[in-house]
């Protein structure tokens, strides 16, 4: 098993941080997402992943500095957890998990946090895994969101979605709505090139909104900040591959 090993502001430069690898045109965003990194850095944001060319990682930080809108005070939020090809099924699921749970403990905090789908969600972490490796939901929201906990301390707080996204919808109720932010790759690219150009031709207005900051994210209208996409004011899907002319129909048709 390859071993892990976390990123850090002295190392990010020379290190891949696995999505996006070979995928070229998304080289500013890819570059946009290695700024953000080395910004909450500073917050004690963990990016760790094996020692390999691999999509084989975990994100994590402190709750109350996440840039997700929830209150989960004196635990880690988990972000980005991906075990992909044939790494799958090695166990390395549960090791990142593990180190994870290890640091909660060695920081004193009550437990680990994360959003999900209620069902699975594109691009946020496998519903059905967390909960068999022994995380709660405490918390759900009307457009499909679970908030997922483990407590490493019962009389802990459970933590909860903030009140910007119990309606399930956004304020803009017309046309298509994103809301995006750098902590992904492919988030940028795919809001600013791909889904302008399958809007246009089918005579779609797009709003496009960037969270520069984490008082925003923490504030969205939804908890999948890294990528949102509403039309005429409701949730459709995380699913960025939307963005993408023709898949832009199935996301709208399943959604309505």
């Amino acid at each position: 098993m390859e071993p892990l090993f976390n990123l850090n502001k002295e190392n990010l430069s020379g290190e891949h941080i696995c999505c996006a690898i070979s995928d070229k045109k998304c080289a500013d965003s890819y570059q946009a997402k290695k700024d953000w990194l080395r910004r909450e850095f500073n917050n004690g944001y963990v990016f760790k992943r094996i020692d390999a060319r691999a999509k084989v990682f975990l994100e994590y930080g402190p709750a109350e500095v996440a840039w997700i809108p929830i209150t989960a005070d004196n635990y880690l939020n988990l972000n980005c957890f991906w075990v992909s090809g044939r790494y799958k099924k090695q166990g390395y699921g549960k090791k990142l998990l593990q180190s994870a749970l290890d640091d909660a403990r060695k920081q004193g905090k009550d437990g680990l946090v994360t959003v999900v789908g209620t069902k699975k969600f594109h691009f946020m972490s496998d519903t059905k895994w967390l909960l068999r490796q022994g995380f709660s939901e405490v918390d759900r929201t009307s457009s499909g969101f679970s908030l997922l906990a483990i407590k490493l301390h019962p009389e802990a707080k459970d933590p909860v979605f903030n009140p910007s996204v119990r309606s399930g919808e956004c304020p803009i109720k017309e046309g298509l709505v994103v809301y995006y932010s750098n902590r992904c790759p492919y988030a940028e690219f795919h809001a600013k090139n791909s889904l302008l150009e399958a809007a246009e031709k089918r005579g779609l207005t797009v709003t496009l909104i960037k969270l520069e900051t984490m008082e925003e994210a923490q504030a969205a209208p939804t908890p999948a900040t890294i990528f949102s996409l509403f039309y005429k004011g409701k949730f459709v899907t995380t699913d960025i591959s939307a963005c993408m002319d023709s898949r832009l129909d199935k996301a709208l048709g399943k959604a309505f």
